[in-house]
């Protein structure tokens, strides 16, 4: 009897929830592990999408529910697990592919005769969205199985190199040939020493894991090779451009075009290929941690998969991410030579500025010069006409009587209309700067 202390208190009340706070409590337990009990077999496929067949692959595990009475996942699941019939299927979404697991009871007659994918509709299996970039066939061995020799192994795999080790600290073995066989699997081989159920399941899918992530990773390899060429020509194309800059000479407008066209394609690669190659770096993160998860024992005369990894992916790897860091650094070379040309075209440009503004002038000051002298032009050609008008009404007024001597008149009137023409043109001169420099607009 709980004490009323001890009474499920009533339920407190919280302030509004974020609108994804359940989805993203839940994110931990999305995707749980299977629970295996050995005898086992499974078969796995992995299928990349195009963002336009994702309804229709809902479209299509829901119709499979269908045709086994099952209730169908929600449209937006990106998990879900059901026993249908004979066999139990395991579908997952991931970013670029979704996952089918597909599981059986039971041992085959020997490995493999009887893959898991046999119970699963085969009109139903060969119309499944995508294409498939992984498919793998399993076999779990229950613990009362002798522990299989490396020739018996040898010849589950078909002849080929076997790659192997304990799993879970030596509660497990796992075997694999990492190879593609004649029905377009490939095949794992667990042994269950003393693996629990769950252990069992993680296990396993650790191991499918693995095998679809490393396929998603080598997706960049084919993009790394083909723009091998197309990067080695345009370094060799970069080089040439640097050498004619470092040589000088001219020709820096059609250098700049030269350097500005081949920027542009630098950055259309990286645009191709920057959203492959970062995946490329995900995928083979996530390849490494499912190994650490294996906690791989060695066993004798077998290699393990993490050795295995080393050896065969990581150049891969490695010449993907050569690809893109020459991508990158090729970038910032092309950046740093137009920078430089820029500069160098700017300073010639600056350059013919000084000597267009030093032409300029000068004619500025011819011009000076020039209307200084039509100036003086001006003066006398206004003394002169006003001088005329002061003769003739002179002569008017000698003529009316007036005693006047138009020669004296006119010799007087000569420097005092001069002095008076040469102060109203000075008067206008200035005025005309003064307004021209914005001191005082020009009145008319």
């Amino acid at each position: 009897m709980l004490s009323p202390a001890h009474k499920q208190a009533p339920p407190m009340r919280l302030p509004d929830n974020h609108p994804e706070r359940f989805q993203l409590a839940n994110e931990v337990h999305a995707r749980p592990h299977e629970a295996l009990r050995a005898p086992e077999r499974a078969s796995y496929l992995a299928a990349l999408l195009e963002p336009g067949e994702r309804a229709h692959e809902h479209a299509h595990v829901a119709a499979l529910c269908e045709r086994h009475r099952v209730h169908a996942p929600p449209a937006d699941a990106i998990h879900f697990a059901a026993a249908l019939g004979a066999f139990r299927l395991r579908w997952e979404r991931h970013t670029e592919f979704s996952s089918y697991a597909f599981f059986v009871p039971g041992r085959s007659a020997r490995p493999f005769a009887e893959p898991a994918v046999g119970a699963v509709p085969a009109d139903w299996l060969r119309a499944i969205p995508g294409r498939t970039v992984a498919a793998l066939h399993a076999e779990l061995l229950e613990r009362a199985a002798p522990m299989p020799g490396a020739s018996e192994i040898a010849a589950t795999f078909g002849g080929n190199y076997v790659v192997g080790s304990g799993v879970g600290e030596g509660a497990g073995a796992a075997f694999t040939d990492f190879r593609i066989h004649a029905d377009g699997f490939g095949r794992l081989l667990v042994i269950d020493r003393e693996l629990s159920r769950f252990q069992a399941g993680r296990t396993l899918q650790r191991l499918f894991e693995i095998e679809t992530y490393r396929m998603m990773a080598l997706l960049a390899l084919p993009v790394a090779r083909r723009m091998a060429p197309r990067l080695l020509e345009m370094e060799r194309e970069l080089a040439q451009v640097a050498a004619a800059l470092a040589q000088g000479g001219g020709g820096d407008e059609a250098l700049l075009e030269q350097l500005t066209h081949l920027a542009a394609n630098v950055e259309s690669a990286i645009g191709e290929s920057r959203y492959r190659f970062g995946a490329t770096r995900a995928y083979h993160d996530l390849v490494e941690s499912r190994i650490a998860e294996l906690r791989e024992r060695r066993l004798p005369g077998t290699q393990t998969i993490r050795e295995f990894m080393t050896r065969r992916l990581a150049p891969a790897i490695a010449t993907c991410e050569s690809a893109e860091r020459r991508l990158l650094e090729l970038s910032e070379r092309v950046a740093r030579a137009s920078s430089l040309l820029a500069t160098r075209v700017g300073v010639a440009r600056e350059r013919q500025n000084q000597e267009l503004l030093a032409s300029m002038n000068r004619r500025a000051r011819l011009q000076l010069r020039l209307q200084e002298t039509v100036e003086g032009l001006s003066v006398a050609a206004i003394t002169y006409y006003v001088v005329s008008l002061v003769g003739y009404a002179a002569k008017a007024l000698e003529a009316a009587g007036v005693r006047v001597e138009p020669a004296i008149a006119i010799g007087v009137a000569i420097p005092v209309v001069a002095a008076l023409a040469a102060l109203g043109v000075r008067y206008v001169r200035r005025k005309i700067a003064r307004a021209e420099l914005g001191a005082t607009p020009l009145e008319m």
